[in-house]
């Protein structure tokens, strides 16, 4: 508590007592919050159970539809893809890293970087230009006669897989690059002065000492995929229907608002629980900043 004087009265100042908490000075990010972040998601959650009717009939249509159990299984089977190959290609780019030197480091951060600067929109129609039937890739192998019609790359589970991995794989690079500088390289060379191989070292001492770090931007890339619309749409051309699509379509065409709302709080659900599962592995507050 902080005492300042804003006047005199008697003779003898009169003091207000001001509270010095730190929670003032959030005070006002909260009251944000709550109005443009806290009540639209109650009023999401809110329709979920009374759009069309009050009660459970959007949860137990989820239990009983397969249109909608299909489009989960669809969401979960690609960001489990995704998130295994980007956190594949972010471990081996975050591992070179460590070991090169400054220059090369910094190029490297650089390459890994320069995604973050470019439109996810853009990106999403490269990909479709490189992997259409008359793209490059297609007219390459017809002309070295290794193929005798085009491969069907684009509008499928393969193509939205690349796409998301290309955007994803700079949020799993950052993170494992930083748990890996964590680790005291003294330890893999006490491990090969010991007669250990780099293989053995690496299975024995870098591996076990990162898998925070994989863990980490494991469940992070994880839950970013979840919410993934722009890249399905596009490279999927329809036949890969995620989460968020769907809600979408629910919402803006077919104006079915109670099942829309439901699937999006099943997404939300499904974000806090990993974030609860992640909090349990790795310091939250440090990965992100707040420590």
């Amino acid at each position: 508590m902080s005492r300042v004087a804003v006047a005199a009265a008697g003779g003898r100042p009169l003091a207000v007592r001001l509270p010095s908490s730190p929670w003032l000075l959030v005070l006002p990010f909260l009251a944000v919050l709550a109005v443009f972040y806290v009540v639209p998601i109650g009023q999401v959650l809110w329709l979920s159970f009374s759009d069309p009717t009050l009660g459970f009939g959007n949860y137990a249509r989820l239990a009983s539809s397969e249109s909608l159990q299909r489009v989960l299984l669809t969401t979960f089977r690609v960001c489990a893809t995704t998130t295994f190959f980007a956190i594949t290609l972010g471990y081996l780019i975050a591992y070179v890293m460590i070991h090169a030197g400054p220059t090369h480091r910094l190029w490297i951060t650089g390459f890994v970087l320069v995604p973050f600067w470019i439109s996810l929109l853009v990106r999403a129609f490269a990909w479709l230009t490189l992997l259409r039937s008359e793209g490059i890739i297609n007219n390459a192998l017809i002309g070295l006669g290794v193929i005798d019609q085009p491969l069907p790359l684009v509008y499928n589970e393969f193509a939205v897989v690349i796409g998301m991995v290309h955007y994803m794989v700079p949020y799993a690079v950052l993170p494992l690059y930083a748990n890996m500088k964590g680790i005291d390289p003294r330890l893999a060379d006490a491990s090969r002065s010991l007669g250990a191989g780099a293989g053995r070292t690496f299975l024995s001492v870098t591996l076990p000492l990162s898998m925070p770090g994989i863990v980490a931007a494991g469940l992070l890339v994880f839950i970013l995929t979840l919410g993934f619309f722009v890249t399905p749409a596009i490279l999927g051309g329809g036949k890969v229907v995620m989460i968020a699509e769907y809600v979408s379509v629910q919402v803006l065409k077919t104006v079915r608002w109670g099942v829309g709302t439901m699937m999006a709080s099943v997404l939300l659900a499904t974000v806090v629980f990993l974030l609860i599962a992640m909090a349990k592995v790795v310091d939250v507050r440090q990965m992100f900043g707040a420590k």
